[in-house]
C-alpha cells in the first residue's frame, strides 16, 4: 500500500493543552499506516474501503468455498470481508466481456455434457503453445449462459457444481456496487493477444478499449487514493505490459503488472522475469502502474516445499514506490509450505509482517479477514495499555506545568 508521510509541524503548548490530543498525536505518528480508520471516514452511508492494512483480495471470489468467478463466490467474499473482489476478463464470440479464468471451458464448466456443442472443440495457439478445447471465443454469450460452472479442484466442496452460470463483466461490477459497504474490483485483462486475434469489435476497437469503456460506463475513474477512486476502487491488472500501457492512454485508474514464474516470459513482449524486475524496468513501468503482482514463490523461493531466503523483490519494488500484491494464498495443506505447519494464519503472518506485502490474493477471504481482525484487536488492546500509561505521564507533566 502506498505509504503517506506526515509533514513535521510545530506544536504550541499552553496550560490548557489537552493531554488526550497530544497522546492521540503521538500514537498516530508512531503507527505504521497513516490512513484514516474505516470507521472515521464517511462515503455516504456506506462504510468506506479500508486502507490501513494490506488489501484482502478475493481471488476469483471466495473460490475456496464456491466455484470460482460466479456471483455467489463474489457475494460470499464480500460477506467475509474482502476489500477487493478479483476476476479475469475474457470475451464471448459476440464480443461480450465475461468473468472466466481459462480461455477454454473444459476444466470448470459442464460443456462436455452439452451434445449440441460437441463440434466446437478447436486448437489454437495461446501464448506460444497449441491448446485444444472448447474456447470461450467460439460461443455466444447466450450459449455461454446455458453452461453451468463447477469447482476446479476435486478436494474442494463439490456441492455447488452445476448450480451457477458464467457471469458478465457488468454483472460482476453490479455485485460490487450493490454491496452495503465500499468494495473494490480487481479485474484482469486476460490473454489480450489471443482475444484481440479472435474477437473483432466494430470500429477497430480492441479488447482493452471495451474493458475500459465498461469501467467508465459504471463510473470508475480517478488515480490511486483520489476521492473518485476511493468512492469506487479498482485496480486493473494484466500479465501483458503493452495492454497496461495501452490502457494508460484511456484511463488514469491504477494498474498492476502481474509477474509469472521466473521461467515464463511476458505474454506479449517476450521479456524475461529478470528483465521486468530490474531497477531499470521498474523505473520505466512505474509511469504506467502503481504496483506489481508476483507469484509468491518468486518473492520467496521454495525448495523441497520449504521456504528459502527471501529475495529483495519487495524492498526493490517499494524503493520505486510500487506496491506488491502476491498471489495466491490457499488454506489446503498441498499449497502450504512446510514452514507453516499446516497453518494458513502462520503464512499470512509471515507475508504481512516479515515480507511486508501490500495486498494478498487469497482463495479463502474469510481466513485472511479473520487473521487481520484478530491481530488488529490484539494490537489495539496492547495499544490501550501503552496509551493509558502515556496519558498518565502526560497528565502529570501538564499538572506540574500548571502549578508553576
Amino acid at each position: 500500500m502506498e505509504k503517506r508521510r506526515v509533514n513535521s509541524m510545530a506544536m504550541v503548548f499552553s496550560p490548557c493543552f489537552s493531554p488526550l490530543l497530544f497522546l492521540l498525536f503521538i500514537v498516530g505518528c508512531t503507527a505504521r499506516p497513516l490512513y484514516p480508520l474505516p470507521s472515521k471516514v464517511a462515503e455516504g452511508t456506506r462504510k468506506p474501503l479500508q486502507t490501513s492494512r494490506p488489501y484482502n483480495i478475493a481471488h476469483r471470489g471466495s473460490n475456496g468455498e464456491i466455484p470460482e468467478e460466479t456471483a455467489p463466490a463474489y457475494m460470499r467474499a464480500i460477506e467475509e470481508g474482502a476489500d477487493f473482489i478479483e476476476t479475469d476478463i475474457l470475451s464471448s464470440k459476440d464480443g461480450v466481456l465475461i468473468c472466466f479464468h481459462d480461455v477454454t471451458l473444459d476444466d470448470t464448466t459442464d460443456v462436455y455434457q452439452h451434445k449440441e456443442f460437441a463440434n466446437r472443440k478447436r486448437t489454437y495457439e495461446v501464448q506460444g503453445n497449441n491448446t485444444t478445447g472448447f474456447f470461450t471465443v467460439d460461443f455466444t454469450i447466450k450459449e455461454l449462459k446455458s453452461l453451468r460452472v463447477r469447482q476446479r479442484y476435486p478436494f474442494r466442496d463439490q456441492q455447488y457444481n452445476g448450480q451457477f452460470t458464467i457471469i458478465t463483466f457488468e454483472e460482476y461490477i453490479s455485485i460490487a456496487l450493490d454491496a452495503t459497504r465500499v468494495v473494490g474490483i480487481y479485474p484482469e485483462i486476460k490473454n489480450p493477444v489471443f482475444i484481440n486475434q479472435q474477437v473483432k469489435w466494430p470500429g477497430g476497437k480492441r479488447f482493452e478499449d471495451k474493458f475500459v469503456e465498461t469501467l467508465k460506463k459504471y463510473g470508475y475513474k480517478g488515480s490511486y487514493l483520489s476521492k473518485e477512486w476511493l468512492a469506487q476502487p479498482v485496480f486493473i491488472q494484466s500479465f501483458a505490459p503493452t495492454s497496461l500501457i495501452y490502457a494508460s492512454n484511456l484511463t488514469d485508474l491504477p494498474k498492476i503488472l502481474l509477474i509469472h514464474d521466473i521461467t515464463v516470459p511476458t505474454q506479449d513482449t517476450d521479456q524475461s522475469y529478470w528483465e521486468i524486475t530490474s531497477d531499470k524496468y521498474f523505473d520505466y513501468i512505474r509511469k504506467y502502474v502503481v504496483g506489481i503482482g508476483p507469484w509468491k514463490d518468486t518473492v520467496v523461493p521454495v525448495e523441497d516445499n520449504y521456504l528459502q531466503t527471501p529475495t529483495d523483490l519487495v524492498a526493490q519494488a517499494h524503493s520505486h514506490n510500487l506496491q506488491v500484491h502476491p498471489y495466491t494464498y490457499q488454506n489446503e495443506n498441498q499449497f502450504l509450505h512446510l514452514n507453516f505447519h499446516q497453518d494458513p494464519y502462520q503464512e499470512y503472518d509471515y507475508w504481512i509482517n516479515k515480507i511486508g506485502v501490500d495486498g494478498l490474493f487469497t482463495d479463502f477471504t474469510g481466513s485472511l479477514n479473520n487473521y487481520q481482525e484478530w491481530t488488529s484487536s490484539f494490537s489495539l488492546n496492547n495499544s490501550d495499555d501503552r496509551a493509558s500509561k502515556l496519558l498518565h505521564k502526560i497528565a502529570l507533566m501538564v499538572t506540574s506545568y500548571e502549578k508553576v
